[in-house]
């Protein structure tokens, strides 16, 4: 990186921390720390909800899977604008109607203090390990643009977002991710466009989605329903939509954001602002990766991206059979190129013999990286080889423009600390409200609690660090935190579907419903298949709505 990448990098993340000290300086009671000030404005809810789930996995990770897998990802945002009408129409008005601080409150009035404890730290655990990944993504930047120890660079991460989340709490939070979203979503665009202009003369939109097109990379839909496939249209429409029902239905981190709405009318606003703007925005987010595939069509990408561990690879067994691979790629790098010489500065059509043609080169390539990946796995048994989520930085960090790449490392890091900001709120006003003032030292004066709460925010911010250092890659970031959520997520669901629906369900049954449902689910995850994770959602659900029916049954008749 050059000084003027520096410059920008560091000026507009001191503009972020900066702008969230200034706008929530006032903050001065625990309500208004945990809740913040219940004034903002549609665009303000629906611009803070975006950027605490576009978190720096986002445009990490996302550009890797476009680039991997192409566009078939975006249908796991099919359910969202079902779930967000569901929860503005049933969801909301409880929610404003009972004045709460967080959604785990209303279980309290529903069943009883247990259900509510125990989904609190339900929610907790999961919360706590997803914003462990939101630290540790754009750590994986700095520790290998720097050569920084990984655990320093989670370290330094965290210490930022804690110090304007203490400052201002869930107030600081939403009004900094006005800025950071407008950052983001500015860096995106500037993404597609640059990696577009990169292109050779010839090749504009229509004739590099073609060349996408010949690996398959642009297909969105796929209709083909399989129990073990994590993305096609029926787990994204039915699986998806019940994960985002309990993402941004029960999840503090994105109610969080809605209760601090002005008004109901402004809250819907946002939670529908949320669902018609996200799609687009993610297929953008994954036609930038499909247009870096595109690029490395015409320049030659390393076989492997991630260079630390191909550096540490020197000097192994594996070593020499690595080189040969790469050997091999080069030369079919140079056999793409002559098929590709014979499409650019033509019509703009592929010939049925060059498809052919470029389909089985990247076949044999996509071979060879699966080989890579293995090598990598035996010369260094302690790291995860997995490359996926270092195929955008890669590009950003060899083919940007200077002082463009500090730009869209900034973007990165706005990601990161949008999200981890807005988890580490929820995790605190969780914390406090749900636990601490209810059941560990109620009947205390406001000033206590707003002292705790700061006090809780550090706290949070320390214990993710260090889940932080241990979390590896996963297959890829994004799934990760969608795999974390969806082990949680539809039993939380099915308790709070249950508290809305069922009214002759009490809470004893619904507490034993959910320990089995839990149980059950992890059994799933843990001992038969990860890959069906989607499914878990309305699996998870649907158990615990029917086992407390049935359990309510015997109850009262015992």
């Amino acid at each position: 990186m050059e000084a003027i990448d520096w410059i920008v990098l560091v000026s507009t993340l001191a503009l972020v921390v900066i702008y969230g000290l200034w706008k929530s300086r006032n903050v001065a009671t625990s309500e208004n720390f945990l809740a913040g000030k219940r004034d903002l404005p549609w665009w303000t809810i629906g611009l803070s909800i975006m950027a605490t789930q576009a978190s720096a996995i986002t445009f990490l990770s996302t550009p890797g899977q476009g680039f991997s897998d192409g566009m078939q990802f975006v249908q796991y945002y099919f359910g969202l604008p079902i779930a967000m009408v569901f929860l503005s129409i049933f969801v909301l008005p409880v929610y404003y109607r009972l004045r709460v601080t967080t959604a785990y409150e209303y279980l309290e009035q529903r069943f009883d203090l247990r259900m509510r404890t125990l989904t609190a730290v339900l929610f907790l655990l999961q919360r706590g390990m997803a914003a462990a990944i939101s630290i540790y993504a754009p750590s994986i930047i700095l520790s290998a643009v720097f050569n920084w120890n990984l655990a320093f660079t989670n370290f330094l991460m965290a210490v930022f977002v804690v110090i304007y989340t203490t400052s201002g709490g869930s107030s600081a939070v939403s009004r900094t991710q006005e800025l950071q979203m407008t950052i983001m979503l500015s860096g995106l665009v500037l993404a597609f466009f640059l990696v577009l202009n990169k292109l050779p003369e010839g090749v504009g939109l229509t004739e590099a989605w073609q060349i996408a097109g010949v690996t398959g990379k642009t297909k969105v839909i796929d209709w083909s329903f399989h129990w073990q496939d994590r993305y096609n249209v029926w787990s994204g429409i039915l699986g998806a939509t019940f994960l985002f029902l309990s993402y941004f239905g029960t999840d503090q981190s994105q109610v969080g954001r809605y209760l601090s709405g002005k008004s109901l009318k402004e809250s819907r606003f946002g939670l529908l602002f949320n669902g018609l703007i996200k799609i687009p925005m993610q297929f953008l987010v994954l036609s930038v990766g499909v247009m870096v595939f595109v690029f490395y069509q015409f320049n030659q990408p390393p076989l492997y991206f991630n260079q630390s561990n191909r550096a540490k690879m020197e000097g192994t067994e594996q070593s020499v059979a690595m080189t040969a691979l790469e050997q091999r790629d080069n030369e079919l790098f140079l056999q793409k190129q002559q098929v590709l010489n014979g499409v650019v500065g033509s019509d703009g059509a592929i010939t049925e013999q060059a498809r052919a043609d470029l389909y089985n080169i990247e076949q044999e390539r996509v071979a060879l990286r699966k080989e890579a990946t293995g090598l990598v796995k035996e010369a260094l048994p302690a790291s995860d080889p997995n490359d996926k989520d270092f195929i955008f930085i890669n590009f950003i960090l060899t083919h940007m423009p200077t002082g463009l790449i500090g730009l869209m490392l900034a973007m990165i890091f706005c990601g990161a600390w949008s999200t981890t900001a807005s988890e580490i709120s929820a995790l605190t006003a969780t914390t406090v409200s749900d636990i601490y003032r209810r059941s560990l030292v109620p009947g205390r004066d406001d000033n206590h609690y707003f002292r705790v709460s700061k006090f809780t925010t550090v706290i949070w911010g320390a214990i993710i660090m260090v889940f932080a250092i241990y979390f590896d890659l996963f297959d890829n970031l994004i799934q990760a935190v969608n795999m974390i959520g969806s082990i949680f997520y539809g039993t939380i669901l099915g308790i709070f579907f249950t508290a809305f629906f069922l009214k002759n369900v009490g809470g004893r049954a619904v507490f034993w419903a959910s320990v089995i449902t839990q149980a059950i689910i992890l059994w799933l995850f843990f001992g038969v298949s990860k890959d069906p994770f989607l499914w878990y959602n309305p699996l998870g659900c649907g158990l615990v709505m029917g086992l407390s029916l049935i359990l309510e049954k015997l109850l009262k008749r015992s």
